[in-house]
């Protein structure tokens, strides 16, 4: 939302003047393990909306503020990130996707282990902050640090999902939402069925309508009583987005004044971004974009009713086939192996952490087929390993990316002490790329049980549509 305001002001015709008065008073913060740069084509920025009852400096909401939020007065959940939205846009401004996450994506955290994703931010800090305090750090400074692990955990947890660097972040709380919805205007949503669901305080007749910002808040939360449950929620929010691209770039509603001051005064108290974006040169690569240019879409989902060994209800996702998804609908879905890797310059070290026998075998036997050479094939004795993945000197190393992409695209995580140079395979219980009993080349919608929801990507939802999409 916050990105999307600004660049508003930029495609309807106000100075730049007018654009840097409003990004003067964003919350800037530092040191979130950011990509930063545009080496791969593209800025890649995670926008995440967090469940929080304070504002972007900390400042706690009123009690009618709660209110109308439908948020209650308590803390709990109050770090939990149940919007995730990872956009790519081409160096070229020329077009924007987003990829939404569904929030109970059950995934690897750092430092955390398997859990899901809207907890990366609020368990990490909370543990962090609690580690701080036991080691006497003042209070002040614990949140300060235990909040900026958060982010950085999050940040991490997504680049793993989905194969993509991130290089800026942006945050906005509830009551944003509602203050920069009011801000344009409202926004129009349509309904196939009529909807009365006191939880979210979605309460609205069938059709078109224009919402405002606590009513667009209460559309866009509901997910009790919907069929698909937070992946109906999540096309909710996407329609409502591309609503609301569509409605600024064709209608130039924010030319007012008055608009103008309702905005900057909405992002300077609810909106949080990294310290090192350039946030007016961005929106200047942005100015000849239009609503046609900007899609919305869903990560594949494994098992929409997934559950874990202790009863937690979790959204299962292959990794493998997020980063093959990912790539396609962001048109990088060229091999990274064909970047300039000449697989037979790399070793590869294969460990098998599955209880499946030989497989690290068969997957080096995969590798060598595409001229890359094998090193040690062996057991894992390193731990317990969740899910697989490829382990390098850096994130970034091209060599890792090359071998995670012929494995079906498995995560490639920074390995302290690692060699520079040396990649490092590990195949846990999850795998299924070249050398598993399934190869690893499609993505199964089947379900491998009778009772796996599988949900396949949807089409993507187009800004460029005239009037809002009917939904549930």
């Amino acid at each position: 939302m916050a990105v999307i305001s600004v660049l508003v002001l930029t495609v309807t015709g106000l100075g730049w003047h007018s654009v840097d008065r409003l990004i003067s008073g964003i919350e800037r913060i530092g040191n979130l393990g950011l990509g930063g740069d545009k080496a791969d084509g593209a800025t890649d920025i995670l926008m995440v909306g967090i469940d929080s009852r304070t504002d972007a400096h900390g400042n706690p909401l009123s009690s009618n503020e709660l209110a109308m939020l439908h948020a209650g007065d308590d803390g709990e959940g109050g770090l939990n990130t149940d919007t995730i939205v990872l956009i790519r846009v081409p160096n070229d401004g020329s077009s924007a996707t987003a990829i939404s996450i569904p929030r109970d994506s059950y995934v690897d955290i750092p430092g955390l282990g398997m859990g899901k994703i809207n907890s990366a931010y609020g368990v990490t800090k909370a543990t962090t902050q609690q580690k701080l305090i036991d080691k006497g750090a003042d209070p002040a400074e614990a949140d300060r640090r235990s909040t900026q692990a958060g982010r950085q955990a999050l940040v991490k947890s997504v680049a793993n999902l989905t194969g993509i660097t991130v290089d800026h972040y942006a945050e906005v709380g509830l009551l944003g939402f509602v203050l920069l919805t009011d801000a344009v205007g409202g926004v129009e949503v349509c309904l196939k069925s009529p909807v009365d669901e006191p939880l979210s305080g979605a309460d609205f007749p069938a059709g078109s309508q224009k919402l405002s910002g606590a009513q667009a808040l209460s559309f866009v939360r509901q997910r009790h009583e919907l069929p698909r449950g937070d992946l109906d929620r999540i096309v909710r929010q996407q329609v409502y987005m591309a609503q609301l691209v569509h409605q600024v770039l064709s209608a130039k509603m924010l030319t007012s004044p008055g608009r103008l001051t309702e905005l900057s005064n909405a992002v300077g108290r609810t909106v949080v971004l990294d310290d090192g974006w350039d946030v007016l040169g961005f929106l200047h690569e942005l100015r000849d974009l239009s609503g046609g240019q900007v899609k919305f879409e869903t990560i594949p989902v494994k098992d929409l009713n997934g559950w874990t060994d202790n009863g937690e209800s979790v959204v299962r996702v292959d990794p493998a086939a997020v980063h093959r998804f990912v790539a396609k609908a962001v048109g990088d879905d060229e091999a990274p192996s064909q970047g300039g890797v000449d697989p037979s310059t790399v070793t590869v070290d294969v460990y098998n952490a599955s209880g499946t026998g030989g497989l690290a075998a068969q997957a080096a036997q995969a590798l060598a087929a595409k001229s890359f050479r094998t090193g040690t094939v062996d057991n894992w004795i390193g731990g317990p390993v969740q899910s697989s993945r490829v382990l390098a000197a850096s994130a970034g190393d091209p060599r890792a990316r090359a071998v995670a992409q012929v494995l079906g695209g498995l995560p490639v995580l920074a390995q302290a002490g690692l060699p520079e140079g040396s990649v490092r395979v590990v195949l846990a219980s999850d795998y299924s790329g070249p050398g598993s009993a399934t190869g690893g080349a499609t993505f199964d919608f089947s379900g491998s049980s009778t009772t796996a929801t599988p949900v396949p990507p949807a089409p993507p939802i187009d800004a460029g549509t005239n009037g809002p999409k009917c939904v549930n």
